[in-house]
């Protein structure tokens, strides 16, 4: 079993920056991949990146240039760097983290981009 714990959401103007965190934890697991997905009011949960354990990334078109992935794997922790953010990031942010047992999810944190 693998536990999620996210921090770091909030409200923030247009053009701010937020780093969101998420951290593993648990006993038993290898993390292969850990991501952050998004779900706005009245949308379907949508990726916005992920990261593997070596290394390599992947991002939603609607945030490339402008959000940044990282991973301390020794922490079992992922981030997510949010800059230039816009109205249409606002979402509850989820942390997810794939494993050979499965594929667990956070409880998710609120960002809310407004004036």
């Amino acid at each position: 079993q693998v536990q999620l714990v996210e921090s770091g959401g909030g409200l923030v103007q247009p053009g701010g920056s937020l780093r969101l965190s998420c951290a593993a934890s648990g006993s038993g697991f290898s993390i292969t991949a850990m991501g952050w997905y998004r779900q706005a009011p009245g949308k379907e949960r949508e990726l916005v990146a992920v990261i593997t354990s070596s290394g390599r990334t992947n991002y939603a078109d609607s945030v490339k240039g402008r959000f940044t992935i990282s991973r301390e794997n020794a922490r079992n922790t992922v981030y997510l760097r949010m800059n230039i953010l816009k109205f249409e990031d606002t979402a509850v942010y989820y942390c997810n983290a794939d494993t050979w047992g499965g594929s667990y999810w956070g409880q998710g944190t609120q960002v809310t981009v407004s004036q």
